[in-house]
């Protein structure tokens, strides 16, 4: 399935977004280390999708609630 992705983040106090196109390789829930999580095993869960680009670069994007994934095609 092809998806175009669009995120929002935020550079020096200013917001940006960034947009990346692929063909979904996986998706998933994967953990991270993470001090701040405060979880049992000091880990945080986090939504992954991995992207093949037009080009063959694999992009992994960590989503969030201002991640936007739309179908493409």
């Amino acid at each position: 399935m092809r998806v175009r992705v669009t995120q929002q983040v935020v550079l020096q106090s200013r917001p940006s977004t960034t947009t990346v196109e692929g063909v979904v390789e996986s998706f998933g829930q994967q953990k991270t280390g993470s001090w701040f999580a405060h979880s049992e095993d000091k880990k945080l869960w986090l939504d992954r999708l991995r992207l093949r680009t037009d080009d063959g670069e694999i992009v992994c994007c960590n989503l969030d609630h201002l991640s936007r994934v739309e179908v493409v095609g």
